[in-house]
C-alpha cells in the first residue's frame, strides 16, 4: 500500500513545531547550562559564603552537573531542530545542509557530557588550581584534566558546527515563512557563535580579555531561542 505524501501545510506545519519544541528545550538548556553557572561564579567571586565558594569541592560538582544536565538538553534541542530541518527539507532543499550540521552537532554535544563526567570526577584537583579565581577555570582545566578539556574542546567545535546549522536552517525558514522572529532568533544565534569563539581559543593560545567575552554568553544563549520559540509557536496556531 503506497502512502500519501501530507500537503506542503501539512509539512510545514508539522516542522515548525519541531523548531519551536528545539527552541523551547535549548532556552530551558541555556539557562541550566550557561546562565546559572555563570551566575554562580559571579556570586562567587564577589560574594563568596556556604556553598557559593570557589574553595567548596561541592561548588565545582554542582556547577559540572548544571553542565551536564544543559549538554542534555542541548542534545535534545539539536534533535528537535535537525528533525524540524529534516521535515522541511522534503519540501525546500534549502534545509538539507542545516539538518546534516545539526546531526554533526549533536556529536559535538555528546563529547561535551564526557568531558562535564571528567570534571565532576576531578572537582578536587580543579578547585586547589582555580584557588578562588573563576577566570583561570580554563586554563585549570586544560592543565589539570587534559582529557576532559581537549574532549570538551573537539566538542565545542563541532557543537559549534552545529549552531552554524541552526543559522542557517532559521535563515531559510525565515525567508520562507515571512516571520520576523524566526530571523532575528537566527542573527542572535550567528552573533553567539563569533562571541563562543574567544573563550575557548584560550584552551589552546591564551590572551588577555577572554573571560570577559563571556558576559555576552548568558544574554544570547536565552534570547535566541526565545525569538525562535515565539516566531514557530506564532505561526504553529
Amino acid at each position: 500500500m503506497s502512502t500519501t505524501t501530507p500537503p506542503s501545510s501539512e509539512l510545514d506545519r508539522i516542522g515548525l513545531f519541531r523548531i519551536a519544541t528545539g527552541a523551547g528545550i535549548g532556552l530551558a538548556g541555556a539557562v541550566l547550562a550557561i546562565v546559572v553557572p555563570v551566575l554562580f561564579l559571579l556570586i562567587a567571586a564577589y560574594a563568596p559564603g556556604g556553598f557559593l565558594s570557589l574553595h567548596e569541592s561541592s561548588f565545582v560538582v554542582a556547577t559540572a552537573l548544571l553542565l551536564l544536565a544543559g549538554a542534555i538538553l542541548f542534545v535534545l534541542s539539536l534533535f528537535f531542530y535537525r528533525r524540524g530541518f529534516s521535515q522541511l527539507r522534503k519540501i525546500d532543499p534549502r534545509f538539507t545542509v542545516a539538518s546534516v550540521l545539526c546531526l554533526v552537532g549533536s556529536l559535538g554535544f555528546l563529547l561535551i557530557l564526557v568531558a562535564a563526567v571528567v570534571i565532576v570526577g576531578s572537582a578536587s584537583s580543579l578547585l586547589s588550581c582555580i584557588n578562588g579565581h573563576p577566570t583561570h577555570a580554563l586554563t585549570c582545566l586544560r592543565s589539570g584534566e587534559p582529557l576532559g578539556a581537549y574532549t570538551g574542546l573537539v566538542g565545542f567545535w563541532l557543537a559549534w558546527v552545529g549552531g552554524v546549522g541552526i543559522v542557517l536552517g532559521l535563515s531559510a525558514g525565515s525567508s520562507r515563512f515571512q516571520t520576523r522572529e524566526i530571523g532575528a532568533g537566527g542573527a542572535l544565534y550567528a552573533v553567539l557563535l563569533l562571541v563562543l569563539i574567544g573563550p575557548f581559543i584560550s584552551l589552546v593560545v591564551t590572551y588577555p580579555g577572554s573571560e570577559y567575552v563571556l558576559a555576552l554568553v548568558p544574554v544570547l544563549s536565552v534570547l535566541a531561542p526565545f525569538f525562535v520559540f515565539r516566531g514557530t509557536d506564532l505561526r504553529v496556531r
